[in-house]
């Protein structure tokens, strides 16, 4: 798993030790990711929605793991265009390449480490597909996408592409310098990620070192959940098994507790999690594919938006069908 890695941890700042009297997050429930075929047919992992709902999860929406594959030369698929509104998408690429186009005028390569925040707000239409370089030889691909749903005043909001490069990255350690923590957006302890949000959230990839215990602040205010990229090991205080595509639902307290095996499952180096949460939006959700909005009459009118191109038009020389950027 490439991402963004660090020769020596040790150099890296650290998270200060956890107070004597701090309150560990108890496992609320693991939810069990189900398996399906998304875009042009690449497999995806998603633990929500489904067992976990869009309510429950909120601030979020969803959250896809595509990966970790390795195809083989003309093999790799992505996402032609489709559209999008009312909430953001988060594609944070570990290993592998994409290219992104959309008719706001953003886009460009997404290579291991990076991040694309895409604002769909008001409305926006993308495509997300392998690179030719990519395509031609094939290797190894794994990304994951998080959709952040917006507050109704900011459903309208203007479309807005972030590029976040790998080496942007906030990097930290724990304070035993065992786990090596990339904060994307939001803030782990007093670290902040460079990721711009609308909606008040945390979002991290951790690696915790076979047979280590990290123990991670997250803000009292936010939900908080964790969801096992590779390895396995244990969560919480009560040490509860997780493994590959298990999502974490954490209850109340001031910090997260996840310990790796000291033998991680299917050859792993570590444990892999994506760390999440915010502050609920607490309102109510009317969704249709790729279109979250409040009321099933806003769902109509965007549809009838789509139809009129006012969500964007794709430019021509896009139009043909391509497997690849």
């Amino acid at each position: 798993m490439p991402a963004v890695t660090v020769p020596n941890p040790l150099v890296l700042p650290r998270l200060q030790a956890v107070a004597g009297d701090a309150v560990a997050r108890p496992v609320g429930r693991i939810v069990a990711a189900h398996h399906q075929l998304e875009g042009a047919g690449f497999e995806i992992w998603r633990p929500f929605p489904g067992e976990l709902s869009m309510e429950e999860a909120d601030p979020f929406l969803l959250l896809d793991q595509g990966g970790p594959t390795n195809y083989g030369p003309d093999e790799a698929v992505g996402a032609p265009w489709h559209p999008h509104r009312g909430f953001e998408t988060v594609t944070y690429v570990i290993d592998g390449e994409l290219s992104h186009h959309d008719t706001n005028g953003g886009g460009g390569v997404i290579r291991e480490g990076d991040t694309q925040w895409m604002t769909a707000g008001s409305g926006i239409l993308h495509d997300e597909l392998p690179t030719e370089a990519m395509f031609r030889r094939g290797g190894a691909m794994h990304i994951v996408q998080l959709w952040v749903n917006l507050p109704a005043a900011m459903k309208f909001t203007p479309p807005r592409y972030q590029p976040i490069v790998g080496n942007e990255l906030q990097l930290v350690t724990t304070f035993d310098g065992t786990s090596l923590l990339r904060i994307i957006a939001g803030n782990v302890g007093p670290f902040a990620g460079p990721g711009l949000t609308h909606t008040p959230i945390s979002y991290a990839h951790a690696t915790i070192a076979p047979g280590a215990q990290a123990k991670i602040p997250w803000n009292s205010a936010f939900s908080a959940m964790a969801y096992v990229l590779t390895g396995s090991g244990y969560a919480g205080a009560e040490s509860r098994p997780i493994g590959e595509h298990d999502l974490v639902v954490f209850g109340r307290g001031d910090h997260l507790v996840l310990r790796a095996a000291d033998l991680p499952a299917n050859d792993a180096a570590a444990l892999d999690v994506l760390l999440l949460g915010g502050i609920p939006i607490r309102e109510q959700i009317a969704h249709y594919g790729p279109f979250v909005m409040n009321t099933r009459e806003e769902i109509v009118a965007t549809l009838d938006d789509f139809r009129r191109g006012r969500l964007g038009v794709i430019p021509a020389d896009q139009l043909a069908p391509r497997r690849f950027s």
